[in-house]
């Protein structure tokens, strides 16, 4: 509800007050950074007011040149590295899907908390054994996982983290064949 104490009135024009302040301290962070604009801006804003009987010697306006070119080449430096950064992400995860690609139709072990009810009705937490078949890959929010089927059905998206065992399918027959198997299936 709009009142005098949470609204403000700047130019005619009626704010809420909260989301105002949050719009000055934005523009406020924004008009703090001295980028090469303002820098140049500064140096023609000197030129142009300095005393035409004692004007600026020439060593020292190079020197300001040079320090706006600094200012530039810093400026472009650091934008490239965010660029590059963004492109390594890229690349690393581009890999990491391709590498586990190759593991489709492959057998996998994996362990995975979950959250039961004992025989009382109290949740906790415990880590659960699983066995299944990798179907697939996926990338969600930047995090890359495995999608695996177990024989019953189930599907699972697994965390690299989570996985204990990669192996081909023949070696999954000798595994139940051999009574090996101890987690879910």
């Amino acid at each position: 509800m709009a009142n005098a104490l949470n609204t403000i009135t700047v130019d005619g024009v009626t704010y809420d007050a909260a989301a105002y302040a949050k719009t000055q301290n934005t523009n406020a962070t924004a008009k703090n950074e001295l980028g090469k604009d303002a820098f140049l801006q500064l140096l023609v804003a000197q030129l142009q007011y300095q005393d035409p009987l004692e004007p600026q010697d020439n060593s020292d306006f190079v020197a300001e040149m040079a320090q706006f070119t600094s200012v530039e080449q810093l400026s472009n430096m650091a934008e490239n590295m965010k660029n590059m950064e963004s492109l390594i992400t890229n690349i690393d995860t581009s890999v990491l899907v391709g590498q586990l690609s190759g593991m489709i139709g492959k057998s996998v072990d994996w362990s995975q908390a979950v959250s039961e009810y004992d025989e009382q009705g109290n949740l906790f937490n415990s880590t659960k054994d699983y066995t299944g078949v990798i179907t697939g890959v996926t990338v969600a929010d930047g995090t890359t996982k495995v999608i695996a089927t177990t024989n019953k059905g189930e599907i699972h998206e697994i965390e690299i983290g989570d996985i204990t065992n990669v192996y081909d399918l023949e070696q999954t027959v000798e595994k139940l064949s051999g009574g090996a198997a101890t987690g879910e299936v």
